[in-house]
């Protein structure tokens, strides 16, 4: 089966509630973080990056999938570092969902980053990201028109609104 240091293919023999064998076939991850940042000016932060299936740009939260065996609060972290510059020590975990419950097995962790610090960011070879800063109205407006389509950016997003009044600076 296919494999790579983010997710396998796997292919589960088991036993269907009616008692007959089945099969199923599944990707299987250790799992993925999404990462709010919030500005000391109560903007999100967020990347707009081009994504191949689709062949097309699109807004997106900070994330990425995890390693095996690797911290959620580290992978978090790792993944500010990467595609933003962002240091952040105050990150929070507001919730957690799978992506495609039918396809996979991953479960994406969300969090919120505060107290930001800028560096440089360190992309990854095949990633390219612009950097954007956006209060909670733009964002909305992002999302009716499509500038924001990722499905995990939406949950993550829908999360994050559950949460608000913990972020009282935020609009």
């Amino acid at each position: 089966m296919a494999k790579n240091p983010w997710w396998e293919y796997r292919l589960d023999s088991y036993e269907q509630p009616n008692g007959t064998p089945g099969e199923y076939h599944y990707v299987h991850t250790p799992g993925s973080v999404m990462i709010l940042p919030v500005t000391d000016e109560g903007k999100i932060i967020l990347i707009r990056q081009f994504r191949y299936l689709n062949r097309r740009e699109g807004w997106e939260f900070i994330g990425g999938g995890m390693k095996a065996g690797k911290d959620m609060i580290r992978s978090a972290q790792e993944e500010l570092l990467e595609e933003a510059g962002i240091i952040s020590d105050d990150i929070g975990v507001i919730g957690e969902f799978n992506p495609m419950n039918g396809v996979t097995d991953e479960i994406c962790n969300i969090f919120v980053a505060r107290s930001l610090k800028k560096t440089d960011a360190m992309p990854e070879e095949s990633e390219q990201f612009e950097i954007g800063e956006f209060d909670i109205p733009s964002i909305r407006e992002m999302i009716r028109t499509g500038a924001i389509w990722d499905g995990m950016t939406l949950a993550a997003f829908t999360l994050f609104e559950q949460h608000r009044d913990t972020y009282s600076t935020l609009n």
